[in-house]
């Protein structure tokens, strides 16, 4: 079995050298706590002068900054000095079996592979073997595209989830690689879990889950599962890091033209470094995202959903506003997914209310904080069952921003491996 055919490429994985402490090296994901500075001002001061993956990435909580040209050159600068300095050990060729526990589960298991960039298309519509979940935002992108453009390492949060109820691929795999030696075992920061990781560099062990892969691929089982489709299989969604998956592809897109044929195929710009993750994994949780809006009448925007009433099925919406709280209805219309109705109606009417904002909250309780104030309206959205993820983005394509969360921000996943874009110095 060819790893090509299904998208994959073994890579070479850089981990911290014998010596780096990993509980400092390791950062959980840029995109977490963007409302939250002083989590990152903690973060840094624990941090200190080790040597760590915060150095290596550019958290979304400094996007605005005046200085983010100065802090994505000083990435770079940082990723050429460890790659110099020995930070890291000798390049392991093989994928890596992961096992993460967090506060809320014993273990979430995964696959850190090398994903083929060529099978993967975030564009609306797109039927590729790899497909985005949610919508991406193009205006999210350039900082990600800036970042990689002059990088010499990539390390990734993202997650790519694959469905395989009958655990075929990534739960034998950890099984046996957990049996060795571990590569890594230690306990993240800021009280987020531990992570364990091992070797899967044996060829065997490769070969087995290349075709424990192609065999989800397969047309019968493909047609069961998510009905006809003209396009490629859908074997792998991206659930985490949805943007960060896109500006990689952007950049090999705008690469590739300036390469020969022979150089398009080996070059590491065409593949992204991911951890596979089953999404019927029990350790994979699905939690919803709520929406709340900023400086509002609450009355007047219940009224307005109320002027849409009629015939037909509802999506049924609690609300809490200040001391108050009630169930609002929004008709389905052809939308099954409450989220997508409601983010709808919200994206059209703060169209006409500048003045108002939105943002999305995970937790009841927080929702229920935030709402106690004036001028506010929370919405609660209810779960995502995670088993209809595959059918319904293959039926649909891809869901609303901000559809359903892949556990809480403490259970995203933190950088720890890295893989060589480019050379060591310009």
């Amino acid at each position: 079995m060819r790893l090509a055919e299904i998208g994959l490429e073994v890579p070479e994985i850089l981990l911290p050298a014998a010596g780096v402490d990993l509980a400092r090296w390791a950062v959980v994901a840029c995109d977490q706590y963007t409302s939250q500075p002083e989590y990152w001002r903690a973060v840094d001061h624990s941090v200190g002068d080790s040597p760590s993956a915060l150095r290596l990435v550019l958290p979304e909580v400094h996007l605005e900054a005046p200085d983010i040209e100065a802090r994505i050159a000083a990435i770079q600068a940082r990723m050429r000095e460890y790659l110099a300095r020995g930070v890291f050990a000798k390049p392991l060729r093989g994928f890596v079996a992961v096992v993460r526990s967090t506060p809320h589960v014993a273990a979430r298991r995964g696959l850190m592979v090398a994903l083929d960039l060529e099978r993967y298309d975030w564009r609306p519509g797109a039927r590729a073997l790899v497909r985005p979940t949610e919508a991406t935002v193009p205006e999210r992108l350039p900082p990600r595209l800036r970042v990689r453009e002059g990088a010499a390492l990539e390390l990734p949060h993202v997650l790519v989830l694959i469905d395989d109820p009958g655990e075929t691929v990534i739960g034998p795999v950890c099984d046996a690689a957990s049996r060795t030696p571990a590569l890594y075992d230690f306990e993240l920061m800021n009280g987020a879990g531990r992570i364990r990781g091992f070797a899967v560099s044996e060829p065997a062990r490769i070969e087995g889950v290349a075709r424990s892969l192609a065999a989800l691929a397969e047309p019968a089982l493909q047609a069961a599962k998510y009905g006809a489709s003209d396009g490629d299989p859908f074997l792998y969604a991206s659930g985490d890091g949805n943007h960060s998956l896109a500006a990689a592809k952007l950049f090999w897109d705008r690469r590739k033209g300036a390469l020969g044929a022979a150089q398009r195929e080996r070059d590491p710009a065409r593949f992204a470094l991911v951890e596979l993750v089953n999404v019927h994994d029990p350790g994979l949780r699905f939690e919803p995202i709520h929406r709340i809006v900023f400086d509002v009448d609450p009355e007047a925007l219940l009224a307005d959903l109320d002027r849409l009433a009629g015939a037909g099925p509802k999506h049924a919406l609690p609300w809490l506003a200040s001391t108050r709280s009630g169930v609002a209805t929004l008709p389905a219309g052809d939308e099954p997914l409450a989220v997508a109705a409601l983010q709808g109606f919200l994206d059209g009417w703060l169209a006409k209310h500048p003045e108002a904002r939105i943002d999305y909250i995970h937790g009841d309780e927080a929702l229920a904080e935030l709402a106690a104030a004036p001028r506010r309206i929370g919405f609660r959205l209810p779960a995502f069952e995670k088993s209809a993820l595959f059918p319904t983005v293959a039926r649909r394509g891809v869901l609303p921003r901000k559809a359903f969360s892949l556990g809480e921000a403490e259970e995203k996943r933190f950088y720890l491996e890295a893989r060589r874009l480019g050379p060591a110095s310009d």
